[in-house]
Formats: structure tokens, sequence, C-alpha cells
């Protein structure tokens, strides 16, 4: 899918506008910095870790190669994922060691992601110290944005890749304070595709459907909703005037992914917040709880 949609081509990825390899990190030592190029498919892999379950797609991509050269190809992206999903790992024990939550909201561009996380730092309140990782192309906008908060925020500018992964959010924290944090947000890039072919360390993966995309987007792009633990529906103030089919949005993502818990916000009006801020808290909790088991 990468060979189409752009990340086959080079482009540096910076941090706070540093080269990658410029940003240290006790979680990246001894890894190569990510402004290589690489690609990568959904050809039948699967990966896992304790939320996300299995990431297994069947459907066939045919490129006209010989049978040798997709072999080959197909080591070189199960080598992606493999390695991916082991610094994941590293980075999940490495939070939790922390005692830092960390979600991955996912989704389209435009769904409202900066909007929501600004309004959420913003009723979780004063007790709850927020992070937030964004990741962009290009443009530090939704960083600036959400700096407003006072929360610390890191800006992930990718160059062409249209992703997140677990090496970029490594670097990305090696200059973070941790330890004044309880919950760690990362922003993905904008995708409907690649970033849920991503394992970051998260805690919690949460996917965004905003009523302005359609009541169908559940079942064009399954893979984004299916390896969700959440998904809210936002902009639900704008619900009446996009004529949104509530319950066949709710039919769709309930075909796709029966197990997620869904939330029905509005940012802008504050309808849902509640709800939402409510949820979070709950999940760390859990997630605490977990952990300390002896």
């Amino acid at each position: 899918m990468c060979l189409e949609c752009g990340c086959g081509l080079p482009g540096p990825t910076r941090i706070d506008g540093k080269p990658a390899d410029e940003v240290s990190s006790p979680l990246v030592e001894g890894v190569e910095a990510p402004n290589h190029s690489h690609t990568h498919s959904h050809d039948g892999y699967t990966h896992s870790h304790d939320h996300l379950h299995d990431h297994e797609h069947d459907h066939p991509h045919d490129h006209g190669h010989d049978h040798s050269h997709t072999h080959r190809q197909i080591d070189v992206h199960q080598a992606i994922f493999t390695a991916n999903d082991r610094l994941a790992e590293r980075n999940r024990g490495f939070f939790r060691g922390m005692e830092v939550f960390v979600v991955n909201v996912v989704s389209s561009p435009g769904s409202g992601k900066t909007m929501l996380l600004t309004k959420t730092i913003e009723a979780l309140g004063e007790d709850m110290h927020v992070g937030v990782i964004v990741g962009d192309l290009e443009t530090d906008n939704d960083a600036r944005r959400l700096r407003t908060t006072g929360a610390p925020v890191v800006q992930i500018s990718t160059g062409t890749l249209c992703h997140l992964d677990a090496e970029m959010v490594a670097r990305a924290v090696g200059g973070m304070d941790l330890k004044a944090l309880d919950i760690l947000v990362i922003e993905n890039v904008g995708n409907l595709v690649c970033p849920s072919g991503f394992d970051l360390g998260e805690d919690l993966r949460v996917a965004l459907l905003s009523v302005t995309e359609g009541e169908d987007k559940p079942l064009k792009y399954p893979p984004l909703f299916r390896f969700a633990d959440a998904v809210v529906v936002s902009k639900m103030d704008l619900a009446v005037a996009c004529e949104f089919d509530r319950d066949a949005a709710l039919d769709n993502i309930r075909r796709v992914n029966p197990r997620a818990d869904v939330f029905e916000v509005s940012a802008k009006t504050g309808e849902g917040m509640d709800a939402w801020r409510d949820y979070l808290n709950r999940m760390r909790t859990r997630r605490g709880s977990l952990t300390s088991r002896p």
C-alpha cells in the first residue's frame, strides 16, 4: 500500500525540527534513525500485542512481479513489522515502568483529532498531567494549537511517511519528562489505512469517525476500526446539518468491531466529553491495576 501512497519515497523525519538521528533516546540506542525509505504492504502479515489482538489481512496484492521477487518483498515487509513490534514492546515496557498511560489516536485528516485532544486535556483538569506527540507530514500547526493548553508537546514531521512507527515515538519521548506525566497521547498522522498496521507501544488505540465523513467509513476502511479499543464519533454538533445517519454509523462500527467502546462527542459543545474523560480515567486506572499485579 505505501508504495502507492508515498511511503516508499525518501524523506527526512524530524522531531521538533531536528533530524531524527540527532535526537537521543535510551529506547533507540543502536537503532537506525527513521530517515531511510521503506515500504510496507498489508499482505497477510500477523503481529499482536496485549490489546490489539491479531492484525491479519487477507486481501491479495498483485503487482505483476515474478514469484521470487514477491517472496523477497514479503520477507522485507515482514522484517519491517517484526522490528517495529519488538521496539513497540520495548516502548510499552518503558512506558509502564514510568507509569505513563499511552493513547494512540488514529483517523482521517480533518476528523477533529486536535480539537478533541485540546478539549480532552482541559476536561481532565490540572490534576491529570498530559503530554502529546503529534505526527504530521509537515507543519507544526496542530502542535502549536495543543501547546496553548500548557501541555508539553513534541512534533514529529514524517516528510513522506503516512504513519508513525514505534521508533519515531521512541525518539520523540527522549526529550520528554515522562515522570511528570500521567497520560501520553499520540496524535497519529491523518490516514485511514497505514497507521492501523503499526503498534507504537500504546495501551489504548482510539479511532475517530467524524460525522462529516459519512456513516460508511468503518466498512470502507475496516482495519483502522477493527483494531481500535474505542471509537469516538466526533463533531456530533454537525450531525443534523450533515444528515448523518447515527444508527447506520453505530451499526457499521459494530459490524467491524463489536468489542469497541463507542462515544458520541462534540468537542465544540461539550456533548459526550464527560463520558469520554471518565473512560480515559477508568482505562488508566485499570492498566495500573494490571501492571501492579504480582
